[in-house]
């Protein structure tokens, strides 16, 4: 058993695309992480529990613990979708495994990792996309409506453009490009029945990895390519100029799309852009830290955050 002051942390970031686990201890050290598939209750809920479950044996593997050491874990979970409260309603009845568990959104979290567990706000560009600010605490979010009804300027966005695009081309009613000779190649198509065989009832972290070769041929000069990386790009300009009117002290920008996406953004936005301090997954930490020192009375509750501090380096 592990002894209140040998006390371990859990932070379970879960997406659209993968969920990631990192076990911390009374130090602040990483003892171990893993990784699992995706994580997002509105695709699906047991595929949800298995993820954050798989990732979690995974992280305690990698620290050299005994699964045992599972019901002591105090574990703080950042999740895609649960912004929608019957998804959040779902997961929080959950008859979890943990020694304790606080669930919040995975825009909350990222935020907290991104400004060390402070005020501030993320653009998050990955599977899905949103804007997020947590400013003097109060929390904002724009977008991450989810796939395909939202999400624009995400890798499923993209993804979704460009085959959008390549059915019509192949059809003649569109230009050809480099581009789509490149989606063919991914596809292993060559007609539109094919691409259709090939996408049918497919998931958004499959056409997030479509977003590849967009924002490759985009990089290579192809004008559709770039039409459709300029389109997303303008709308998260967009929500960073909405966020940026809050006055959060620092502007991030996260997620898996977030190094190829940074350059088409406008300058205006680019200019107030700052690294992350950590990674989402840490900032599950930051959660599960507040809110169980808010339980015992130690510290304000989560939104003062912990002044900045810096927990993991």
């Amino acid at each position: 058993m592990v002894a209140f002051g040998d006390r371990l942390w859990i932070g379970i970031d879960g997406g659209g695309s993968k969920c990631q686990a990192v076990i911390v201890d009374v130090n602040d050290r990483v003892l171990g992480t893993g990784l699992a598939g995706p994580a997002n209750p509105l695709h699906g809920y047991d595929q949800t529990l298995d993820s954050i479950l798989g990732s979690t044996t995974l992280a305690l593997a990698d620290a050299g613990l005994p699964p045992e050491t599972l019901g002591e874990l105090v574990a703080g979970v950042g999740l895609a979708g649960v912004n929608m409260p019957r998804l959040y309603q779902e997961m929080s009845s959950w008859s979890h495994p943990f020694k304790k568990m606080y669930l919040t959104t995975d825009q909350h979290s990222a935020c907290l990792g991104a400004h060390r567990g402070g005020s501030g706000a993320v653009l998050i560009a990955g599977t899905g996309s949103c804007g997020y600010a947590w400013v003097d605490g109060q929390s904002t979010l724009l977008g991450g409506h989810g796939f395909p009804h939202g999400d624009k300027g995400s890798g499923a966005w993209i993804g979704l453009e460009a085959v959008k695009y390549l059915l019509m081309a192949l059809d003649g009613l569109a230009p050809e490009s480099q581009l789509q000779g490149e989606l063919l190649k991914v596809l292993a198509a060559t007609t539109p029945n094919e691409v259709f065989e090939r996408i049918r009832g497919e998931c958004p972290s499959y056409y997030a990895r479509l977003a590849i070769p967009v924002f490759q041929c985009a990089e290579a000069g192809d004008p559709v390519a770039e039409a459709i990386v300029r389109d997303g790009a303008g709308y998260i300009s967009a929500m960073a100029d909405k966020l940026l009117q809050l006055e959060p002290p620092r502007l991030s920008m996260i997620g898996g799309l977030a190094a190829s996406m940074t350059r088409w953004l406008e300058p205006r936005v680019i200019e107030r852009l700052e690294e992350p301090l950590e990674p989402p997954e840490i900032g599950c930490v930051y959660l599960a830290r507040q809110e169980l020192e808010r339980e015992e009375g130690n510290v304000k509750p989560v939104s003062a955050g912990l002044g900045g501090k810096a927990l993991f380096g």
